[in-house]
């Protein structure tokens, strides 16, 4: 069978790096672990457990005894999932948000195609820091829309004068991941604050994507962004309901925005879901309601993780390993070898049977320092799991 298509393949698709968690997957192929040394999987940031017993009775409940579950619902998502967001948001932040603030996706990403294509067009810029979050790069690239790069210091946090040096009349948004991913990093409130006030002053939107918000190890508010009177002129947050639930196969996401950008982001949806997946959305609304406690348990135990991982790396240090980031579900690492870690990533899945992804996943293309580095996604390994990643670690030589 062929492996090209008959018929035309656009050359911004054809320059689309691959999925990289399909492209690390097959690092496997073929791969047989011994039984003493079992893969750990630190490729991508899932949990690997079911839901809580409790939310997936309620969702069983829901399937068989409501109808409307499975019918179209409104393309902006259900009225008492909006209204819910909004008031748990309004308190969580100490801001003013209302239900028509509110849109509900098919997981973040769609949040972000979504909310990225009332912004931007073909020819039009965004500044993406990095590390950056791969799958942002992806949709630029597939619709022809600039990167710029925003450089990240030793910190890994952006900076502020270097990010306005990057705006030009092209520029339409400053896209922020926190807590990061792939760093980890949490990006304190007053930078973010700042990164608002420069989006505000030169007219461009600042995208705030708070997929990991739930797993901050900050108590408080994260930022203040909502606080702000005129916040709906400039600010647009993406979240997810896939890692603090547990949900990742049933795609829930949200956007809160300006009423007004939704008007247009609807248009986007209907043409591409309709409508988001109205079980998931009846599910989720129970789970906001009924889950706190739950939740808070999820969050020590991530920090836990956390905590290891950082205890481990500090007393790797004098083999060379820096941890750059780590926070929420990620680690993110400057490994002390020759070999660059596009691949040492592969390599290692051979030699210490574990999966992490290169820093080169996360760079613009050809950019040394992602040689440098991996990203673990620890949150997918429990305690037992990550000493035992760091046993593997102190015995490699490559």
């Amino acid at each position: 069978m062929s492996s090209s298509l008959p018929l035309p393949l656009s050359a911004l698709m054809q320059n689309t790096m691959a999925p990289p968690i399909m492209e690390a997957a097959g690092w496997l192929e073929g791969v047989l672990f011994p039984a003493d040394k079992p893969l750990i999987n630190l490729s991508q940031a899932a949990p690997t457990q079911a839901p809580p017993l409790a939310l997936r009775r309620e969702m069983a409940r829901i399937a068989v005894e409501d109808d409307t579950a499975h019918h179209y619902g409104p393309v902006l998502g259900l009225p008492e999932l909006r209204s819910e967001i909004a008031m748990q948001w309004s308190d969580k932040y100490h801001g003013q948000i209302t239900a028509d603030d509110v849109a509900i996706t098919s997981g973040c990403n769609q949040a972000f195609t979504a909310v990225m294509s009332t912004l931007c067009a073909a020819g039009d810029e965004i500044i993406l820091p990095t590390p950056w979050y791969f799958n942002h790069k992806m949709w630029a690239d597939m619709n022809g829309v600039s990167v710029a790069p925003l450089m990240t210091g030793p910190d890994l946090l952006p900076d502020l004068e270097s990010a306005a040096k990057l705006i030009t009349p092209r520029t339409r948004a400053i896209v922020l991941v926190s807590p990061n991913n792939p760093s980890g990093v949490e990006y304190p409130a007053e930078l973010i604050t700042q990164f608002y006030a420069l989006a505000k002053a030169r007219r461009i939107a600042l995208v705030i994507d708070e997929t990991y918000r739930d797993f901050d190890a900050r108590d408080g508010v994260p930022h203040y962004l909502f606080q702000q009177s005129d916040w709906r002129d400039t600010v647009v947050q993406l979240y997810s309901f896939s890692k603090v639930y547990r949900m990742m196969g049933h795609r829930v996401g949200a956007i809160v925005a300006n009423p007004a950008r939704l008007v247009q982001v609807e248009k986007y949806l209907d043409t591409v879901t309709i409508c988001p997946n109205q079980l998931a959305q009846k599910t989720a609304l129970w789970a906001m309601q009924n889950l706190s406690d739950w939740v808070a348990a999820e969050r020590a135990e991530i920090l836990a993780r956390r905590a290891a991982i950082e205890d481990g790396f500090k007393a790797m240090s004098d083999k060379g390993w820096r941890l750059r980031g780590c926070g929420a579900y990620f680690a993110y690492v400057e490994h002390p070898f020759d070999m660059p870690s596009s691949q040492l990533a592969p390599w290692l899945v051979k030699n210490a049977s574990f999966l992490v992804l290169p820093g080169t996943m996360f760079m613009p293309k050809g950019h040394k320092d992602g040689e440098k580095h991996l990203r673990i996604a620890f949150a997918n390994a429990d305690l037992t799991q990550i000493s035992q990643l760091f046993e593997r670690l102190a015995q490699i030589e490559p």
